[in-house]
């Protein structure tokens, strides 16, 4: 098969969320088709939902700051994705290697503690704010691996993710770096949960995306991180990828602050030009893994552009019954599982959906779903009409 050498080999992924910690944990939970939201709170909240919690250990990071669940759910994908990569040397490489994580949560001084003292006396401790400052995503992965090439934290709403591996493609693509450590990860925190609240858009059952009955979203933590390589560069340590970013898209429809646009026009961009990128033809995907939030505003929309594109049909699906809505991280991981999918030969049921709805246009698969082809692909859709497509390809 041949390889196209303007694309960006993908060594290694890394992904820890609700539905498991690791890869194979994760498929496990997708073939068992049974989600696991907790139904009471990691904090002290008033709000009666459902959440998608990591009940794996996370790992400790010694240095001068208090690192935050964030990064430490970071770290625990990103050590999954460097043992899968081989590059056990990552660690003090003098290569040039790329950092670019995207992130909601851990871009906030999300410390209810230091509001509260700075309303009260006005004169908070400081040591949240230096805690803050040193746990920025990017630059505490740079540091902690002393890696040496660009850096970034990419906070794009909940396409922040899915822009990061854009991102970090296209410094591998342009010569920038050889190696680029990029996706996503945000924690469940009381602010984030407080703020989609008062949105009206929290469903106080599990999530059911695309489903007639749906009634929002819920939240969830967790990161996926995927480790680029330059085709270039896996030759020269004779590494032979299974994997590829073979094209991206992003554009905004400034439609509304939340809301996407009724018709999806800046998702239909997204997904036009990733495609284009990769001289793509629709009939060549074989599915789609959706932003899918169970909201009805942007189910309606994504269903729409599906079917406006995709017009001999496609097999698509949406995993947040299975993770919930990681914000940040649901970029990132659900590139992931996209390509867990080609590498497996099937896709999960899309749980929760039960019943098409008349204002779909389209529906998701509601069984396990044996598939076969080179190109799949991953949709996010964000606040601020932020839109974002990841085309990846099988190469072997």
């Amino acid at each position: 098969m041949a390889i196209n050498r303007s694309t960006v080999g993908i060594a290694g992924v890394g992904a820890i969320s609700a539905a498991g910690n690791g890869a194979a944990a994760t498929l496990d939970t997708f073939r068992s088709g049974r989600p696991n939201p907790a139904s009471t709170l990691p904090f002290e909240s008033s709000i009666d939902a459902p959440t998608f919690q990591v009940s794996a250990e996370l790992p400790e990071l010694a240095g001068h700051y208090n690192a935050s669940r964030s990064l430490r759910l970071t770290i625990a994908a990103l050590t999954e994705a460097i043992e899968a990569s081989g590059l056990n040397e990552l660690v003090g490489c003098t290569e040039r290697v790329g950092v670019c994580l995207g992130t909601t949560v851990a871009s906030q001084l999300n410390n209810v503690a230091f509001y509260d003292a700075y309303r009260t006396t006005g004169r908070p401790p400081l040591e949240p704010v230096y805690d803050y400052l040193h746990a920025n995503l990017a630059h505490a992965v740079g540091d902690i691996l002393t890696l040496h090439g660009p850096r970034m934290t990419v906070v794009n709403a909940c396409s922040s993710g899915a822009d990061a591996i854009g991102i970090a493609a296209s410094w591998i693509r342009n010569g920038l770096c050889d190696l680029a450590i990029a996706g996503g990860a945000d924690e469940l925190n009381r602010v984030a949960l407080a703020g989609f609240w008062s949105l009206g858009v929290m469903s106080q059952q599990p999530c059911t995306p695309f489903d007639r009955d749906r009634a929002g979203l819920n939240l969830g933590e967790g990161a996926g991180v995927v480790i680029l390589e330059s085709h270039a560069h896996a030759a020269k340590r004779g590494a032979k990828l299974a994997f590829e970013i073979a094209g991206f898209g992003n554009a905004c429809d400034a439609h509304h602050l939340t809301a996407p646009h009724p018709e999806g026009r800046g998702l239909d961009a997204a997904v036009r030009a990733a495609m284009k990128q990769a001289n793509v033809a629709p009939e060549q995907v074989a599915f789609i893994n959706a932003h899918g939030t169970a909201t009805l505003d942007n189910d309606r929309a994504e269903a729409k552009v599906f079917d406006r594109l995709f017009t001999g049909g496609v097999k698509f699906l949406s995993t947040k019954g299975y993770t919930g809505h990681t914000l940040g991280a649901a970029g990132g991981l659900e590139a992931i599982f996209t390509l867990l999918g080609l590498r497996e030969g099937w896709i999960p049921a899309s749980v929760g959906f039960q019943n098409k709805p008349d204002d779909l246009a389209a529906a998701p698969i509601s069984a396990r779903t044996e598939i076969a082809g080179e190109y799949a692909l991953s949709t996010s859709l964000a606040f601020g009409g932020n839109n974002a497509a990841v085309l990846i390809r099988r190469l072997a």
